[in-house]
């Protein structure tokens, strides 16, 4: 959505937004550096104490051996894949159609390390053991991402996991984790992040997205995958000089909202309910299973701008900042939530829903 579109201008000027953390602004920057010592030395070149001790720590929370922190997850990832693939001397590795690295990387996986994707399971649901088992041809890594973003966050059972992680290890197939937001799945699966990680040979994790840092992600694995990872980090261009800002804005809004999942995943299901409420909506999952689900309307795109954005003026409360068409008269947005939910008063939040509620029968009934 362009930067000058009404609806997202008035989410941004809201009093109340439902989703995320705060805006991402310098200010995100200058209060993660506000309490850390001038005379700290920066990393150089992928070494020093403030990224190796950073390294060591996120290991020891995925319970692997070693870690490697990147500038991005597109990097991490397609260098994992790149090694397991290396490894067992074939380009072929299964992920689901609508995998980040499918829908969002320019092909980056297929153009720079010639590597090519079979895509498990279909569009609405997650990968499960009889998709692994039925694969049409034999890969190197199989690629699960939990949740699964684009379908509203689903989730598999933890036994089916289990399934296909033991599936794996028979077959010789490595298991690959996108865990962008592993963090906000463990209050539903009730698991730590080193139970759920032990079902994988690698993992990555994302310090911007439920974690609310600058930019960066971890690669973990064995000693030998880190290594090789280093070195295909130094290939890709991820070794900067020094990557401090993204390293210690990731320390510190990790040690900031890591113990509030449970709080963010139980906001997540009151906030779909509210949905859920109101005619013609409908959220997916029905129950969301992390801090992030899917809002699904019947109406078109512009009739629920047009709502939305009333809402936002009458009321102050942000519901979204930007509406997707998902067929000729119905449309979706996603939520996730942060920190700025707690703050939102349950009055305006219960006039903004009764609002809601009212135009979509409104435009049901002049239909």
């Amino acid at each position: 959505m362009k930067e000058n579109h009404p609806l997202k201008q008035a989410y941004s000027r809201s009093a109340y937004p439902l989703v995320g953390h705060g805006k991402r602004n310098v200010q995100v920057l200058k209060d993660a550096l506000a309490g850390v010592d001038g005379d700290l030395d920066s990393d150089m070149y992928g070494s020093g104490k403030v990224i190796e001790d950073f390294e060591a720590r996120m290991a020891e929370l995925l319970g692997k051996p070693a870690a490697v922190f990147f500038p991005s997850g597109t990097m991490a990832q397609q260098i994992a894949l790149r090694i397991w693939c290396d490894e067992r001397g074939m380009r072929r590795v299964a992920y689901h159609p609508l995998c980040h690295l499918e829908l969002h990387e320019e092909d980056g996986l297929k153009e720079l390390h010639g590597i090519a994707p079979v895509l498990l399971a279909d569009r609405e649901r997650t990968i499960g053991l009889a998709d692994v088992e039925q694969m049409p041809e034999e890969v190197a890594c199989l690629l699960l991402e939990l949740p699964q973003r684009e379908i509203g966050g689903q989730l598999p059972d933890y036994d089916e996991l289990v399934a296909i992680s033991a599936y794996c290890r028979e077959k010789g197939i490595k298991l690959h984790l996108d865990g962008a937001r592993l963090l906000e799945i463990l209050p539903y699966y009730g698991k730590t992040a080193a139970e759920v990680c032990d079902l994988f040979d690698s993992v990555y994790m994302s310090f911007y997205k439920g974690v609310g840092g600058i930019a960066g992600a971890i690669l973990a694995g064995d000693e030998a995958f880190a290594a090789r990872s280093k070195v295909w980090k130094r290939r890709h261009g991820g070794d900067l000089i020094s990557l401090y800002p993204y390293i210690l804005s990731a320390d510190y809004y990790y040690s900031r909202t890591a113990h509030k999942m449970a709080q963010y995943y139980e906001e997540a299901k009151e906030l779909a309910a509210l949905y859920n409420a109101c005619s013609g909506v409908a959220t997916k999952p029905s129950v969301p299973v992390s801090n992030m689900f899917h809002v699904h309307v019947r109406l078109p795109k512009e009739q629920l701008e047009s709502i939305l954005l009333s809402i936002c003026e009458n009321t102050g409360i942000g519901m979204s900042s930007y509406v997707a068409a998902a067929g000729e008269d119905a449309s979706c947005f996603e939520v996730s939530i942060g920190d700025r939910y707690a703050g939102v008063p349950k009055d305006a939040l219960r006039q903004a829903f009764r609002s809601l509620a009212v135009q979509i029968q409104s435009l049901a009934a002049r239909a």
